[in-house]
């Protein structure tokens, strides 16, 4: 019997897959328990048309990522560090920095965990940063340091 998972099931399926199940294993549990239901037109129907949504919001989002990467290219976030004589930074700049100093200069809100930093920057100057916003769209900004 043909069955649609409404919930990940683990050695069966995922979520809003189509299974073929056994007959008494769907009738005797997958269905009495609400973790199926059966794969007629009618569900079939609206199993397309929820992944036909979901597809549309994915190309939304994409768009959306590509713009934030297109404004990001331009950028030119300015952090303001104490730095020593011989220029050395006392601490670091973090990816939380660089995502608080986006938002209060430029209104661009990005977590700070899709900002790609191997470690802190901790010389003066001018870094190009990369930032992972969405599956396939990274963007890139210029990040310079400068002492106050």
């Amino acid at each position: 019997m043909k069955v649609i998972l409404k919930a990940d099931i683990k050695g069966v399926g995922r979520k809003d897959e189509v299974i073929n199940a056994s007959d008494g294993y769907a009738r005797n549990f997958l269905l009495p328990k609400n973790l199926a239901v059966e794969a007629n037109n009618d569900n079939m129907a609206k199993l397309k048309a929820k992944q036909n949504a979901i597809q549309y919001q994915k190309n939304q989002e994409k768009e959306e990522a590509m713009k934030v990467a297109d404004k990001l290219e331009k950028i030119l976030v300015k952090v303001k560090v104490k730095a020593g004589e011989n220029g050395k930074i006392f601490g670091g700049v973090s990816a939380k920095e660089i995502a608080q100093e986006l938002e209060k200069e430029y209104s661009i809100k990005v977590d700070k965990k899709k900002i790609d930093l191997k470690e802190t920057i901790k010389t003066l100057g001018t870094q190009v940063v990369e930032i992972k916003l969405f599956e396939g769209v990274i963007g890139k900004v210029k990040v310079d340091v400068i002492s106050e």
